[in-house]
């Protein structure tokens, strides 16, 4: 059920060794041998879709105010890596089409979470759907599922408008807890995968969906022995901040 080439994927590219969701952090996720990545994707005021997961500024990128109250060329000329230490200071806020395409060529296989700011869920899911369809054009033609990215999103509305426009992108529901309709919400949206926050997910519950024929990925696993214990549940994947801890190949060693 899991098609994709990892079960361990560095979240927002360094995890704790550098600032997320930057081309710093993914060079650090890669310098300890990942190759797949969770990274966040929201709208710019212009439309264009930038790497950043919080929809305000302060906290990793430098300023004040929303992300949806600058064109992607001005925040693209922030800081988001000062707040992690002096040798991240100017490290730029990625625009997602280059970050994309660095992944791609460099074999990093991404899980893409569209990170709507309020009000622009349907506007996000269709705009990132349309870039990783028209990126991964020849890999969709292809049949080769494995290298094509994965969407996955709270946003029920966002994963809606991605299947609309590009049903041929495979999505996944995340969810911090499983709701009593889960599997009728996975299935609204054609997703191929639900993404579970680790601590709520129980045993039982993932057997179920593992039986409903759903891959099943967590978030944020950081413990070793509770990743162990996760993927003997059947936990296909998870996402990991330390990646210093436990490395790409997690699962086979």
């Amino acid at each position: 059920m899991w098609l994709y080439p990892a079960t361990v994927l560095a979240h927002r590219g360094g995890g704790t060794l550098a600032p997320e969701n930057t081309l710093a952090g993914l060079r650090e996720g890669m310098a300890r041998g990942f190759r797949a990545i969770e990274y966040d994707v929201m709208l710019a005021r212009d439309g264009v879709p930038v790497v950043m997961h919080d929809p305000w500024l302060g906290r990793t990128v430098a300023g004040s105010g929303n992300v949806f109250d600058y064109d992607a060329r001005e925040l693209a000329a922030m800081d988001a890596g000062g707040w992690f230490g002096r040798q991240y200071k100017s490290e730029p806020v990625p625009l997602f089409v280059e970050f994309a395409q660095f992944c791609k060529a460099n074999g990093v296989w991404m899980n893409i979470e569209i990170k709507p700011a309020p009000g622009y869920d349907l506007e996000t899911g269709a705009v990132v759907a349309r870039i990783v369809s028209s990126m991964f054009a020849d890999e969709i033609a292809a049949g080769q599922k494995d290298r094509v990215p994965l969407l996955s999103s709270f946003s029920h509305e966002a994963l809606e408008s991605a299947r609309e426009l590009a049903p041929q992108v495979p999505r996944a529901c995340l969810m911090s807890e499983l709701p009593p309709d889960w599997e009728r919400r996975a299935r609204e949206v054609d997703a191929v995968a639900v993404h579970a926050n680790h601590r709520n997910l129980t045993r039982e519950q993932a057997a179920q969906v593992k039986a409903a024929g759903l891959a099943l990925f967590c978030y944020t696993v950081n413990d070793p022995a509770r990743a162990r214990e996760l993927l003997g549940w059947g936990v296909d994947a998870f996402c990991t901040d330390r990646i210093d801890q436990i490395g790409p190949n997690f699962a086979i060693g």
